[in-house]
């Protein structure tokens, strides 16, 4: 759930996070789960995801999102 006292509104947390050099270099970056959510929310944060062609995973209560649309192949 967005919190109404946040500082940032939605759209800024989100320019902020999916305007970052390691997104516009293809790169991985993770953020916690409770910020999205405090922020953003999640079902928005993943529809930007998914508008991008990215990819998304959840581990320990953080989002990695992979920013680039090349295979993944897990080692172990």
């Amino acid at each position: 759930m967005i919190r109404p006292d946040s500082a940032l509104a939605p759209e800024t947390w989100l320019h902020g996070v999916l305007s970052s050099k390691s997104v516009a270099d293809g790169h991985v970056i993770r953020r916690k789960i409770r910020d999205i959510e405090r922020f953003v929310g999640m079902d928005r944060f993943l529809e930007e995801i998914r508008l991008r062609g990215f990819r998304a995973i959840e581990n320990r209560g953080y989002v990695i999102v992979i920013c680039n649309q090349a295979p993944i192949r897990r080692l172990v």
